[in-house]
């Protein structure tokens, strides 16, 4: 069974950083494809960073371009988004999930989401 538990989510002024973590209960991490999600009130739910771990490719949302990194680290079976330079936009509450797709990113398995809030 695949578990996927988000940390590192909460509240921070805008211009500021967040660190989020998603640690997989998995076999092969190495060879999985990740995403990171988010959804705002009102709003569906939109990819925002994928990494694929086999071959460290890497996509983002215009959005976050620039401001937002994914990375994993192999021996922990954690996937990171770190972010940078927030902005009120940005809060939502983010989702960890393996890929099932990769362009446009769809998720297959799921964290619980952690929340992001960015005042300004």
């Amino acid at each position: 069974e695949v578990q996927l538990v988000e940390s590192g989510g909460g509240t921070v002024q805008a211009g500021g950083s967040l660190r989020l973590s998603c640690a997989a209960s998995l076999d092969t991490f190495e060879d999985y494809a990740f995403g990171w999600f988010r959804q705002a009130p009102g709003k569906e739910r939109e990819g925002v960073a994928c990494k694929y771990n086999k071959d460290g490719r890497t996509w983002y949302a215009d959005s976050v371009k620039g401001r937002f990194i994914i990375s994993s680290d192999n021996t922990k079976n954690t996937v990171y988004l770190q972010m940078n330079s927030l902005k009120p936009e940005d809060t939502a509450v983010y989702y960890c999930a393996t890929l099932g797709r990769w362009n446009p990113p769809s998720g297959n398995f799921w964290g619980q989401g952690t929340q992001v809030t960015v005042s300004s």
